[in-house]
């Protein structure tokens, strides 16, 4: 929380401080709501307005932990947000932005170097176009050599401060600038972190529809085969014959080879999930009754507000490089001014080592102050100021682009919702009606008013319908999840 107030006031110190600063983003169009067309077959050539329908989602719903209430799930998410390898790599390279802007922080203060027993020793030969230097010789006593005598010698301990004084906002653009690029990489990972949530719950979805999709193979299994048995009967009766029996098998060898190949499907499916959580792969143990239980608590009737897209993390992040880029301007502008810097030295410096601490004779002191103007860099920062401000204006399209897109992806998915609530009421009805051919084509079977390609027919008939239920159905749970990642999902 306090690094969170730190961010906000940096942003308000930054703000009317810097070159950059007048700079606003141009607007462009927005739509009033979003556009959910009515596309069932009850009301045809309408238009639904998103903001009027009845049930409402705040950022508070939008916590996964408040949309996604499945136990076993909730479980799968909590150990995917401390294990999976995105998550955790996307919170490293949080961390390095987050240390170079708090590095940031600190351009503001002059540098300080130190020398310690810093020794500097230079030979030349007597071809060299100076003379020893003499004061050396002098004291030793010696003459100077004609090759690689010491010709100067230095022994020197002391500190150098330097400091640029940040007169046009330079320094504090570059601190935006690192600060926006951190608030985009936080955004980043928020990103991820929905994906991998909306990941999640997907595959579970998935994994749930296998288990049903099982189900319904092994009860058409178990159907086709008491059915196989009855024809056998009436073949060894002489009532039917041979191409009935070998018929009723093929039916009943349909649904039979549906059963390893779901269980083949469900194997692959929890190992993906484990790896999404981080974990080898292993089985997943879960309540295969939470599939039609899910579906039946699914909420109807969404109202999305439409100021829902500035939660998006792409879009947040979208925006943050935005201001980011405007800051990388305000660099580019302030390097066309004069550049004041003040250097200090302070410390002891002596020719011979022995006099090295002769204080005062060794001390030496130095200060230098300079105003640099750039007259003629061959057009570098001009050129530099004008590829930023095109940067900036790159970042503004991709703003827009990521709305708009944002505004299309969730309108698709509110009137996919309403497309597929129509599609299951139709599907569940064809359910209902194949059970009941089924019931009946047995009992004229077992009369003699039905043949046996009537009885095994309303048995596909009953095994297709009912998968494509459990698809429908999957499907809906599926656009609960593009709705949570479509808003931005929830981070908390």
């Amino acid at each position: 929380m306090k690094i969170k107030w730190f961010i906000y006031i940096s942003i308000i110190l930054l703000a009317g401080c810097m070159p950059q600063s007048k700079y606003q983003p141009q607007k462009f169009n927005m739509p009033e709501h979003f556009r959910v067309a009515q596309v069932n077959s009850k009301e045809k050539d309408s238009v639904l307005r998103g903001d009027s329908l009845i049930f409402r989602i705040d950022t508070s719903h939008l916590a996964w932990k408040h949309f996604f209430r499945d136990t076993n799930l909730i479980q799968l998410i909590e150990t995917g947000l401390k294990n999976n390898f995105d998550v955790r790599e996307a919170y490293k390279r949080l961390e390095m932005h987050r240390l170079q802007f708090k590095q940031s922080n600190l351009e503001f203060l002059p540098s300080l170097n130190a020398t310690a027993a810093n020794s500097n020793w230079q030979f030349r030969s007597e071809d060299f176009y100076s003379n020893p230097a003499s004061n050396y010789y002098n004291e030793l006593g010696t003459n100077a050599p004609s090759t690689l005598y010491g010709y100067t010698m230095q022994h020197m301990t002391g500190l150098n401060f330097s400091w640029e004084i940040d007169i046009w906002g330079k320094i504090r653009s570059e601190r935006a600038n690192k600060l926006f690029n951190y608030l985009a990489t936080t955004e980043a990972k928020n990103a991820i972190q929905t994906k991998l949530i909306a990941d999640i719950a997907s595959g579970y979805y998935q994994l749930l529809l296998l288990y049903a999709q099982l189900q319904v193979a092994e009860s058409n299994y178990e159907l086709s085969k008491r059915t196989l048995k009855m024809v056998e009967l009436q073949y060894q009766s002489g009532n039917t014959t041979a191409l009935a029996k070998q018929q009723t098998r093929s039916q009943m060898l349909v649904a039979k080879a549906l059963i390893p190949q779901l269980k083949l499907q469900i194997s692959e499916q929890e190992n993906e999930l484990q790896f999404l959580t981080g974990a080898l792969p292993s089985e997943i143990s879960l309540n295969h009754e939470n599939f039609e239980n899910l579906f039946k608590s699914l909420e109807r009737n969404y109202s999305v507000p439409l100021e829902l897209v500035r939660y998006r993390p792409d879009v947040r992040k979208a925006e943050y490089e935005l201001w980011a880029a405007n800051a990388k301007v305000g660099v580019a502008q302030t390097n066309q001014y004069p550049k004041l810097v003040i250097d200090l030295g302070f410390g002891v410096n002596s020719m011979l080592p022995r006099n090295w601490f002769n204080i005062p004779g060794a001390l030496f002191g130095s200060l230098i102050g300079g105003i640099t103007q750039p007259i003629f860099n061959k057009n570098r920062n001009k050129v530099a100021l004008k590829t930023a401000k095109i940067e900036r204006e790159i970042k503004e399209i991709e703003v827009q682009k990521k709305v708009y897109s944002s505004i299309i992806e969730i309108s698709n998915v509110l009137t996919a919702m309403n497309s597929l609530d129509e599609q299951i009421e139709i599907a569940a009805e064809q359910v209902k009606n194949s059970q009941l051919t089924i019931f009946q084509s047995n009992l004229l079977f077992n009369s003699g008013y039905a043949t046996y390609l009537e009885v095994i027919n309303a048995q596909r008939v009953a095994l297709e319908s009912e998968l494509k239920y459990n698809n429908l159905k999957q499907q809906r749970l599926q656009l609960k999840v593009k709705l949570y990642k479509a808003l931005g999902g929830g981070w908390n």
